[in-house]
C-alpha cells in the first residue's frame, strides 16, 4: 500500500508521468477495433430481446426446484406438440417456483397445450399455472420510451457539463466517450447472448452516469491545470492535460476496482448460481459499463478534448511560444557545452579574470623575491632588482607567473622610477646608538 501511495504521489507531482495524450493514436486504434467488433457482433448475432420488448407468453407455476428442473421443463415444452419453443427462457424462482417465457402463442390452440405440459411436469393442474400474454405493441412502446429516456439523458448531460465547465468542447468529448461505452456494452451483450430486458436498460443508464462521473473528475483537474495556460510559457495545453490525467489516474483505478468488485459478485451469482433472471442482465451491464467508463474517461475523452483545443488559434500560439522558449534554452546549453569542450581541448583552464588580468589560480601561486644577495626563487616566480641594496640605478621588477598548463611562463616587466631608487632607506640601529 505504501508503494502504491508513493507512486500516486510521484504521479501527482509529475516526477513520474506517462504520455497519455502523446499516444492518443494508439488508444484510438484500440477503441476503434473494440467498436468494430461490437458492431459486427450486433450485425451477425443480433440482440436477444426479452418478451417485454418482443412480446410473448409468460407462465409461472409452483414446484420443487432441483438441479434438473430447467432441463425437465424444457423437455416438457418440446414434447407439448407446439412448434418453435426451443428458444424459450426458463428460470427458477427461489426454491419453489418456475417461470417459463415463450414466443407469442395462439390463445385458443397453443396456450392450452403449453399450460398442460407445464402442469404435468410440475405435478399440478393447468388451472394452477399462471398465464399472461405480452403483446408486441406493448414491447414496442417500452422500447420507444427507453430510447426517449436515453435521448433526454444525453441532452441533460450536455447542458450540465456546459454549465459547469463553460466549455462546449468538454461536452462534446464527454458525449463521444458515453457513446463509446454504450456501443461497447451492447456489443458485449450480443457476443455473450444475454437477454435484453428492462433490467438491462436500467444498467445501461446507470453505467452512463458512472462514466460521466469519472469523465467529470478528469475534466475538473484539466480545468484546474489549464486555468491560466494562455499567459504561460512553461507547458502547452496538452502537457497540462496529460499531467491532470496522471494526477487522477490512481484515484480512477481505485474507484473502478472498488465499484467493480460487488458488481462482479452479482454477475457471478446471477449467471452461475441463479442461472436466469434480471439480476444477471443488470450485473453484466454494470460490469462492462464501469470498466469501459473508466477507460474512456482517461484514454478517449481527455485526448479528444486536447485534440479539439489545440486547433484553437490561442492554443497554437501558446505551443509556438513554448517551443521557442525551449529552443532558446537548448541553444544556451549547447553553447555553454561547446565552450567547455573547446577549453578542455586546448589544454587550458577556464578562469575568471581579475582586475589586473591575472587569474585567481595565478594569484594564489607563491612568489619569492630575489635581490642582489642571489637567493633562489620558488614556485616558478622571481623578483630581481639591478643595483645594490640601497637602490642605486633604475631597477626593473620582473614577475614570472607559472600556469597549470604546459604553456611557457608569462614574464611581466614593470619599470621602476628614479624617485624610488634614490629614496633613503630606513636604518635600524640599536637603542644605545640612537640620538637622544
Amino acid at each position: 500500500m505504501s508503494k502504491l501511495s508513493n507512486i500516486g504521489h510521484k504521479l501527482y507531482t509529475g516526477e513520474v508521468s506517462y504520455d497519455f495524450i502523446g499516444h492518443r493514436r494508439r488508444w484510438y486504434l484500440i477503441s476503434g477495433a473494440l467498436l468494430l467488433v461490437s458492431v459486427l457482433a450486433v450485425a451477425i448475432f443480433g440482440l436477444k430481446w426479452g418478451i417485454e420488448f418482443s412480446g410473448g407468453a409468460d407462465f409461472q407455476v409452483n414446484t420443487t426446484v432441483t438441479s434438473t428442473t430447467v432441463q425437465d421443463f424444457q423437455d416438457a415444452l418440446d414434447n407439448s406438440g407446439v412448434p418453435d419453443l426451443h428458444e424459450s427462457t426458463i428460470t427458477t424462482i427461489g426454491n419453489d417456483g418456475v417461470r417459463v417465457q415463450t414466443r407469442t402463442l395462439d390463445p385458443v390452440k397453443e396456450v392450452p397445450k403449453v399450460r398442460g405440459a407445464i402442469a404435468e411436469e410440475a405435478g399440478t393442474t393447468p388451472e394452477n399455472v399462471a398465464y399472461s400474454l405480452i403483446g408486441a405493441s406493448w414491447g414496442g412502446q417500452i422500447t420507444q420510451k427507453a430510447l426517449i429516456a436515453l435521448g433526454v439523458f444525453l441532452v441533460l448531460v450536455t447542458l450540465v457539463i456546459w454549465a459547469y465547465f463553460r466549455n462546449g468542447k468538454m461536452s462534446a468529448a464527454a458525449l463521444i466517450a458515453l457513446g463509446h461505452d454504450l456501443v461497447l456494452t451492447v456489443g458485449i451483450y450480443a457476443l455473450v447472448g444475454f437477454t435484453v430486458t428492462p433490467a438491462t436498460l436500467i444498467g445501461v443508464l446507470t453505467i452512463l452516469g458512472y462514466s460521466l462521473y469519472d469523465t467529470v473528475v478528469v475534466f475538473d483537474k484539466v480545468r484546474e491545470n489549464t486555468r491560466d495556460i494562455k499567459s504561460s510559457t512553461t507547458r502547452t495545453y496538452g502537457e497540462a492535460a496529460n499531467l491532470a490525467v496522471n494526477q487522477v489516474l490512481v484515484r480512477s483505478i481505485n474507484t473502478t476496482i472498488i465499484g467493480v468488485l460487488p458488481v462482479a459478485a452479482l454477475l457471478f451469482a446471477g449467471a452461475f448460481i441463479l442461472g436466469e433472471g434480471p439480476l444477471k442482465d443488470l450485473a453484466l451491464a454494470l460490469f462492462v459499463g464501469m470498466i469501459s467508463g473508466a477507460y474512456s474517461s482517461i484514454f478517449i475523452a481527455t485526448p479528444l478534448l486536447v485534440q479539439m483545443k489545440e486547433r484553437e488559434p490561442d492554443m497554437q500560439k501558446l505551443t509556438h511560444r513554448v517551443a521557442n522558449r525551449r529552443a532558446r534554452e537548448a541553444s544556451k546549453v549547447t553553447a555553454g557545452a561547446s565552450r567547455k569542450t573547446g577549453t578542455a581541448a586546448s589544454g587550458g583552464v577556464v578562469e575568471e579574470p581579475t582586475s589586473d588580468g591575472v587569474g585567481e589560480e595565478d594569484r594564489s601561486e607563491p612568489e619569492a623575491v630575489s635581490g642582489t644577495s642571489g637567493s633562489s626563487a620558488t614556485a616558478g616566480s622571481a623578483r630581481t632588482g639591478t643595483g645594490d641594496a640601497r637602490g642605486t640605478g633604475t631597477p626593473e621588477v620582473k614577475v614570472s607567473v607559472s600556469r597549470t598548463s604546459d604553456l611557457p611562463p608569462i614574464t611581466v616587466t614593470r619599470p621602476g622610477g628614479d624617485g624610488a631608487a634614490g629614496r633613503p632607506q630606513p636604518q635600524h640601529k640599536p637603542r644605545s646608538q640612537r640620538k637622544k
